[in-house]
């Protein structure tokens, strides 16, 4: 095996550009659901409820640029062509679930959004950056975006769990290249 190392997409492998978005959006939702978990658990007189919610703010913005980036990206990409041995059923699932996964992190994207804006404040980025609020949409806009974000982001992780499943059946049941594609790995004779 070895690496490969083209920057786009090609009919038969993924790019490291694609690569790199689906790992960083992996591993920062993977990190965000446990601390968003951790949020909840803290009392308004924590030391840390003055400081972890800005981290999952802040880190929740970064990943929603990152996520439009992927989907421009996408956009503009060649998509690897399906693997042979997958059946019409496997490649009607891996779209479904594709699609539910950008959507689901849509939605607790926008629903984190306004839960931080209800009150009219702007959301900072580390200091780097604020972005603004906009007025709240509807009575008691937190507390429902609360639950849909919790709600969505639970989904979102369960859903993520079944498709790293999947990816290790393909890899080690079947043998196929499902997830050393998205490794960037590359089979060498």
């Amino acid at each position: 095996m070895a690496f490969t190392r083209q920057v786009a997409n090609t009919p038969s492998a993924y790019g490291w550009v694609s690569i790199g978005f689906h790992w960083v959006v992996a591993l920062g939702v993977i990190g965000l659901y446990p601390l968003g978990l951790y949020i909840d658990s803290l009392s308004y007189y924590d030391p840390a409820y003055r400081v972890v919610p800005d981290w999952h703010k802040g880190i929740g913005i970064l990943l929603a640029a990152t996520l439009m980036a992927r989907l421009l990206w996408r956009v503009m990409q060649t998509h690897p062509s399906h693997i042979q041995t997958h059946t019409r059923f496997e490649r009607l699932a891996t779209k479904v679930v594709h699609s539910a996964l950008y959507i689901l992190l849509l939605i607790v994207f926008t629903s984190g959004y306004m839960i931080s804006t209800a009150d009219g404040r702007a959301i900072s980025v580390f200091g780097w950056f604020e972005v603004p609020a906009l007025p709240a949409i509807i009575d008691n806009q937190e507390d429902v975006a609360g639950d849909i974000h919790f709600y969505v982001a639970t989904t979102l992780i369960v859903l993520a769990g079944l498709h790293a499943a999947a990816a290790l059946k393909h890899h080690l049941i079947d043998k196929d290249t499902t997830l050393t594609r998205m490794l960037g790995v590359k089979e060498t004779s």
